[in-house]
C-alpha cells in the first residue's frame, strides 16, 4: 500500500462509528425519550412501560452473545447490515403499534438487531488494527454511543413537538429511516478483515507477521474454543463489575437529582446532556491509554476514576459535586467497553474477536440486569440513593483490583 494513501481501516472504523450511532443511540437510548409519549398514545401503565424496556434488553443480551459468533461464521458486514435492517423495520413498526403486545414484540426484535449490530461493530478495530493501535480504533467506534445518544436527544423532542399527540409514532419512523440509511452504508463500506482486500492491519509493517488467532483458536469456525480460553472467563468477570456498577449510576442519576436533591428536571437534564457530550470522546481516550499502558492497567485506572465519580455523586451534595461527577463520568463512561473489546481481540485473535466479545458481553449483561434491582431495593430500604451509589463505587473499586490481575496477552507482551 502506498504511504500517501489512507488505509481502508480508517474507513472501516468510522463506518463502525455510524453503526453504533444507529444501534445504540437511535435504537436503544432514544426510547427513553419516546416512552412517556407512548404511554399516553397507547394508554399504557408504568409497569408496561418498564416491560418494554425489559423486552429490548432481553433481545440485546441474547444477540450480543450470539451475534458475535454469527459474525465469525458468516462475516461482519453481512451480520451488521442484516441486524440494522431488522432494527430499522421494527423501529418503524413500533410506530404503528396499537397496543402493548405488538409494541413489546417490536422492542424485543429491535433489541435483537441492536446486539447483533453492536458487538461485531465493536470488534472491527481488532480485525483491522495492530495491537498497539487497536484500543484507539475501537474507541472511535464506541464514540457513536455518546454521539447517537446526543443526536437522539436533540431531534426526538423536536419531532414530538412538531407532530403533537402522534409525535412518538413519527419519532420511530424517522429514527428507523436513519438506521436504514446506516445499514446501506454498512453494506457499501464494511469489510470483515483486511485480507479480503489484500491489505494488512493498520500498524503492521511488511516484514511483520499478520495478527492471527492463537493456536487454541486458530480456526475461526471452532467457536467452542472460546470457552476453553480461561482468561476470557476472567475477562467476563471483570466486565461484570462494570455492568453492575455503571447502570446504577445511569438509572438513578436523574431520580436522585430531582427527587432527593430537589433540582429541577431541566437542571438534571442539563447535567445528563453534559455527560452525553463528553462521553463521545472517552472511548478514543481510553482506548489509546490501554494501548500504551496495557489492557489490565488501563481498565484498573478507568474503574478507579469511575468509582470516584460515583462516590462524589453520593457524598458531595452540591452543584460543584454534581458537575464534577458528571464530567468525570462522562470522560470515562465507555472506557471499559472499549478496553474489553480490544482485549477480546488480544486474547482470541481478530477472526474470533466478535465471538469473544459476545461471550464476555453476557457477563456484562447479567451485571446490567442485576444492578438496577439491587440499587432500587437499597434506595427503597434506606429512603436515599446514597447507598446505591456507594455500592456502585465499591463494585467499581473491586473491578479495578480484578483488572490489575488481568495478565497480558502474548501479543501485548510482544509489543
Amino acid at each position: 500500500m502506498d504511504k500517501g494513501r489512507l488505509h481502508y481501516g480508517w474507513v472501516i472504523v468510522f463506518t463502525g462509528l455510524l453503526v453504533t450511532v444507529g444501534a445504540h443511540g437511535f435504537g436503544r437510548m432514544s426510547y427513553t425519550l419516546i416512552l412517556p409519549a407512548m404511554k399516553d398514545g397507547l394508554h399504557l401503565n408504568y409497569t408496561q412501560l418498564g416491560l418494554l424496556g425489559t423486552g429490548n434488553f432481553i433481545g440485546y443480551l441474547f444477540m450480543a452473545l450470539v451475534g458475535g459468533f454469527l459474525a465469525a461464521r458468516f462475516g461482519t458486514r453481512l451480520v451488521i447490515a442484516l441486524a440494522l435492517v431488522l432494527m430499522a423495520i421494527t423501529m418503524i413498526m413500533t410506530g404503528l403499534a396499537q397496543g402493548f403486545g405488538f409494541a413489546f414484540a417490536m422492542r424485543l426484535l429491535t433489541g435483537l438487531g441492536n446486539g447483533a449490530a453492536y458487538v461485531p461493530a465493536m470488534a472491527l478495530g481488532s480485525a483491522w488494527f495492530a495491537v498497539n493501535r487497536r484500543g484507539f480504533a475501537t474507541g472511535i467506534v464506541s464514540a457513536g454511543i455518546g454521539g447517537g445518544t446526543m443526536i437522539a436527544g436533540l431531534i426526538v423532542p423536536l419531532i414530538l413537538e412538531a407532530y403533537g399527540i402522534e409525535g412518538w409514532r413519527f419519532a420511530w419512523y424517522y429514527l428507523g429511516g436513519l438506521v436504514m440509511l446506516i445499514a446501506a452504508a454498512a453494506v457499501l463500506f464494511i469489510r470483515s478483515r483486511p485480507d479480503e482486500m489484500g491489505l494488512r492491519q493498520v500498524g503492521v509493517k511488511k516484514d511483520e507477521p499478520i495478527d492471527t488467532a492463537p493456536k487454541a483458536t486458530s480456526d475461526a469456525m471452532d467457536w467452542g474454543s472460546i470457552y476453553k480460553v480461561g482468561v476470557v472467563w476472567y475477562l467476563g468477570l471483570v466486565y461484570f463489575m462494570y455492568g453492575f456498577s455503571y447502570i446504577i449510576y445511569m438509572t438513578f442519576f436523574a431520580a436522585y437529582l430531582v427527587k432527593e436533591v430537589k433540582l429541577s428536571p431541566g437542571q438534571a437534564g442539563g447535567l445528563w446532556a453534559l455527560v452525553g457530550g463528553l462521553s463521545i470522546f472517552c472511548g478514543v481516550i481510553w482506548g489509546g491509554i490501554s494501548d500504551k499502558m496495557g489492557r489490565g492497567t488501563g481498565a484498573a485506572l478507568a474503574y478507579l476514576i469511575l468509582a470516584v465519580s460515583y462516590l462524589i455523586f453520593a457524598f458531595v451534595q452540591n452543584q460543584a459535586g454534581f458537575y464534577l461527577s458528571a464530567v468525570v463520568f462522562g470522560l470515562t463512561a465507555w472506557s471499559i467497553p472499549t478496553i474489553m473489546a480490544a482485549a477480546a481481540g488480544d486474547y482470541v485473535g481478530p477472526k474470533l474477536a466478535p465471538a469473544g466479545l459476545g461471550f464476555i458481553t453476557l457477563f456484562f449483561g447479567v451485571g446490567q440486569a442485576l444492578g438496577p434491582s439491587v440499587g432500587g431495593y437499597l434506595a427503597d430500604a434506606t429512603s436515599s440513593f446514597t447507598k446505591p451509589f456507594f455500592l456502585a463505587g465499591g463494585v467499581s473499586l473491586l473491578g479495578a483490583c480484578l483488572s490489575l490481575r488481568l495478565r497480558k496477552s502474548s501479543k501485548e507482551g510482544a509489543e
